[in-house]
């Protein structure tokens, strides 16, 4: 079962009730020390390529599927950088959550950039003093723990 039939099959029962969500993703640098992020496709808003865990997967696993699926790069994990919560997020369709977000750096093994118009709007690299507004409160987290604020 994919994390996407999970998350309609819990919705189904408690609808927009507020549920708890674990995400795993992180960053990915470029040779100038620029963060790699993604403009989502169901916010339009600027955030680190991750998504949520599946049934059976480990925090590990889901990170290296979802930076593929949404970024078409293939990575390796590297160091965890830290686990970051949002007490209440509310998505535009009006699903709450309480995320846990467990995020790594990545390193680039393989794969090309790639932007399905559905997930993913576009791909670019920031640096610190270009940081766009960001998705919820745990990217801005770990934009800061990265960039050392």
């Amino acid at each position: 079962m994919t994390a996407r039939d999970y998350i309609r099959w819990i919705r189904s029962k408690v609808g927009h009730e507020k549920i708890i969500l674990t995400f795993a993703g992180g960053c990915i640098f470029n040779k100038e020390g620029k963060v790699l992020l993604q403009r989502r496709g169901d916010s339009n808003k600027w955030g680190f390529p991750g998504g949520a865990v599946e049934p059976g997967e480990t925090p590990e696993m889901a990170a290296i599927r979802e930076v593929k699926e949404e970024t078409g790069l293939d990575v390796s994990i590297g160091r965890l950088i830290g686990v970051y919560t949002d007490l209440d997020v509310t998505y535009p369709n009006g699903d709450r959550a309480q995320s846990i977000v467990i995020a790594y750096e990545f390193q680039v093994v393989g794969g090309e950039p790639v932007c399905d118009q559905n997930e993913t709007l576009e791909l670019k690299y920031f640096s610190d003093e270009e940081k766009p507004h960001l998705f919820t409160g745990s990217h801005e987290a770990l934009w800061n723990d990265i960039f050392n604020r």
